[in-house]
């Protein structure tokens, strides 16, 4: 699961959202549009886009939580948590959420921030895995009281993330990169290997450094962790929003090390990093770009490739 430390935010006059939600990666496939982009040779005409399957399972709200914002950064002050909930909570003695938000009454004025307790459940996908996997998820936009009106609204029910974005935004991935495991300098840097009767090693670096002074620095290429890194990309634009009962995507044989798409999808333009089935966290874009008016228009989306057994 990836760490996100800095989320997107929107002004007032916007609606309040969750700033972000959880899916699954499925797979690549490619789709054809017609080109929107104003101002380059290829404008009206049929572009092909390397795609990447996102699936995304429905998030249950299960709590809340109240920061303020208190010596430069934000404090939580209290949470709400859904008692009633089977997979979250075995409370013998749960306390009803109306007498959870009464005691926030007292601190409403300090609210300057509020966040959703979520989980997804990847069974319900087709994942194999049963336990469910937990995050915690802003809300930005709007007023704090139409912000604690909103999340008061989620809490205790499902929503998905595709009520959340629409075909032509975009949208920031994060997710952890395909490990590798221990790699050496010429894999893992792409430094060159010494010639075949090189004194020692062929596959290592000349010199590690000076003798003075006598240090080696970070920058010199040495053996160690290849791969399996967080990492975020900006920016990769939503092509499609669907659902498999509605407008299959799903190839013959399935995608390949994850198999069938079931429920709600999103298609994004680009790789995404990860291996199939590792969760990937889309956010609302924390440096948007000017969104053009209308959806792509989507002229073929090519389900057939040699590793599904299309």
């Amino acid at each position: 699961m990836p760490r996100i430390r800095t989320w997107a935010f929107l002004d007032e006059s916007s609606q309040p959202t969750l700033v972000g939600f959880l899916t699954f990666k499925a797979g690549m496939l490619h789709v054809i549009t017609v080109d929107d982009r104003e101002n380059t040779p290829n404008y009206g005409k049929p572009l092909f886009n390397p795609a990447t399957v996102l699936v995304v399972p429905r998030m249950k709200i299960y709590g809340l939580r109240f920061y303020k914002y208190e010596d430069g950064y934000y404090k939580a002050i209290k949470d709400i948590i859904d008692y009633s909930d089977e997979v979250i909570s075995k409370c013998k003695n749960p306390i009803p959420i109306e007498d959870q938000l009464k005691e926030i009454e007292k601190f409403k004025d300090k609210i300057k921030l509020i966040s959703c307790h979520i989980y997804v459940i990847p069974k319900e996908v087709g994942l194999s895995q049963k336990k469910p996997m937990k995050m915690e998820i802003p809300i930005v936009g709007g007023s704090i009281d139409s912000q604690f009106k909103y999340a008061t609204s989620l809490l205790g029910n499902y929503i998905y993330g595709t009520d959340l974005v629409k075909p032509g935004s975009y949208v920031d991935v994060i997710g952890i990169t395909k490990g590798k495991g221990w790699a050496g300098p010429v894999k893992r840097f792409g430094i060159k290997r010494k010639q075949h009767k090189a004194r020692k090693t062929v596959r290592e670096v000349g010199a590690i450094g000076p003798w003075k002074p006598a240090a080696v620095t970070y920058t010199v290429p040495r053996a160690g962790q290849h791969g399996f890194h967080q990492r975020t990309e900006y920016n990769h634009r939503i092509i499609m929003v669907g659902d498999e009962s509605e407008n299959p995507i799903t190839p013959k044989g399935g995608f390949p090390h994850f198999g069938i798409v079931r429920g709600k999808y999103l298609v994004v333009r680009g790789s995404v990093p990860g291996p199939p089935k590792r969760p990937i966290v889309v956010r609302l874009p924390l440096r948007p770009k000017p969104v053009p008016q209308e959806p792509p228009k989507v002229l073929l989306v090519s389900t057939r490739f040699k590793e599904g057994g299309g």
